[in-house]
C-alpha cells in the first residue's frame, strides 16, 4: 500500500480516504461495495479507483439510487458476497444490520458564517433560535451559534435522540431535536441546501424558518414555501377523505419498514367503511403505482419526502403517516402542523 492515498479531486466534502484504506486493509476486506447519495454519486469512480490502487479490494459502486441512512444496500452486500460495505453521505441510526457497514458522513468542507450572516436581516426580530442541519454541516453548529450569540441572540440545539446522531441534526423523517427545543425559541435557522428540510422543520414545528445556504451563500425565509404546502397538504388530505379505495404503501428498504403501522391504518381506513391494500414496494415511485388504477388515494408509510416531494406526479393524493392520522380524524390538522403554521 502507498503511504498516501491520493485525495478525491473534490474539496466541498470530506471523503475520509486514509480512514477508508486503513479500515479496508485492517479488515482484509476483498470485495468493497460503494453506496453513494445521488449528490456524491459522480465521485464514485473516484472512490473506486482510490480503493483497489490503495489495497487488495476489489470495489463495486451501487448505481441504485439511494435515499438515505435508511436505504442501506443490505441486499446488494448478499447477492453480491461482498466482505465491507462503505455507506455515504449518511449518519447511521440502525444498530443492527447483518451486514458490515461503515458510514462516512462526507461532511461538508464548505464555511457557513457568510450565510448565516446573510441570515441575520430576516431573524431580526427574533431573540431565541433553534438551529438545525444535517449530517454535512454539524460540525459548524458552533461557528453558527458564536455568529447568533455575537449578535445579542440566544442559540438553541436539541439534543440527539432515537434516530438521530448529533445534536441539532435533522433527518427527513425525524425533527426530535427541533421539537425538543421548539418551545423555548422563537424561530429556527436551517444551515444547508434545498427546500426539504427547512419546509419539514416549518411544518413539524409551527415555527418561522430562516435558511442559511452555503453552497448558494444566501439567506431565504421558507413562508411562502410553507403556505404553498399548506395548502397542498390540507388539499391533499381533504381528497383522501372522499376516497373509496386506499392502498397503503410498506417501503421494503431496510430502515423504511413500517408493517404494523400500516397493517393498524388498515384497519382504521376499513372501520370507516372504506376498502383498503397493503402495498410492498422498494422503489415507491409514480410509474409504479400508475398501473394501480383502481386506488383513489395512498398513504406511504416509508418516507414522508416521497408524499411532499413528489405529490403531484402521483396524480391522486399520497399522505404522509402523519396526515393519514389527520384524515381519520385520530388527530386534528391544528395538532400535525403546529399553533405557528397554521393558515
Amino acid at each position: 500500500m502507498k503511504n498516501n492515498p491520493a485525495k478525491i479531486a473534490l474539496d466541498t466534502y470530506d471523503f475520509q480516504e486514509q480512514r477508508l484504506v486503513d479500515i479496508i486493509n485492517q479488515r482484509r476486506a476483498k470485495r468493497v461495495l460503494i453506496q453513494l447519495p445521488e449528490g456524491l454519486k459522480g465521485h464514485g469512480l473516484e472512490l473506486a479507483r482510490l480503493i483497489e490502487s490503495e489495497t487488495d479490494a476489489l470495489a463495486i459502486l451501487s448505481a441504485d439510487p439511494c435515499y438515505g441512512a435508511c436505504d442501506l444496500a443490505l441486499d446488494e452486500t448478499k447477492h453480491l458476497n461482498v466482505d465491507l460495505m462503505v455507506h455515504y453521505g449518511h449518519s447511521a441510526f440502525q444498530s443492527k444490520t447483518e451486514a458490515t457497514v461503515v458510514h462516512v458522513e462526507a461532511r461538508s468542507c464548505l464555511d457557513v458564517n457568510s450565510a448565516v450572516k446573510k441570515a441575520l436581516p430576516l431573524i431580526k426580530n427574533l431573540r431565541r433560535i433553534g438551529l438545525a442541519t444535517t449530517a454535512q454541516h454539524v460540525h459548524r453548529l458552533s461557528d453558527a451559534k458564536r455568529i447568533l450569540t455575537e449578535s445579542g441572540r440566544q442559540a438553541f440545539l436539541g439534543r440527539a435522540s432515537g434516530r438521530v446522531k448529533h445534536d441539532g441534526q435533522v433527518l427527513g423523517c425525524d425533527f426530535s431535536t427541533a421539537k425538543a427545543v421548539a418551545d423555548e425559541v422563537d424561530g429556527f435557522l436551517f444551515i444547508g441546501g434545498g427546500d426539504f428540510h427547512p419546509l419539514g422543520l416549518a411544518l413539524t414545528t409551527g415555527k418561522p424558518v430562516v435558511t442559511a445556504d452555503p453552497y448558494l451563500n444566501k439567506a431565504r425565509r421558507v413562508d411562502s414555501l410553507l403556505r404553498r404546502a399548506l395548502k397542498q397538504r390540507w388539499a391533499a388530505i381533504c381528497k383522501a377523505r372522499e376516497a373509496a379505495t386506499i392502498g397503503v404503501i410498506v417501503g421494503l428498504k431496510s430502515g423504511q419498514l413500517n408493517l404494523e403501522k400500516a397493517f393498524e391504518i388498515k384497519r382504521e381506513i376499513e372501520k370507516h367503511g372504506k376498502k383498503a391494500v397493503i402495498l410492498c414496494m422498494r422503489e415507491i415511485t409514480p410509474d409504479n403505482i400508475a398501473p394501480l388504477y383502481m386506488l383513489d388515494a395512498l398513504i406511504d408509510t416509508a418516507c414522508p419526502r416521497i408524499a411532499i416531494d413528489d405529490a403531484s406526479k402521483f396524480r391522486r393524493p399520497i399522505l404522509t403517516l402523519d396526515e393519514a392520522e389527520v384524515m381519520l380524524g385520530r388527530r386534528s390538522w391544528e395538532d400535525h402542523i403546529g399553533a405557528g403554521a397554521q393558515t
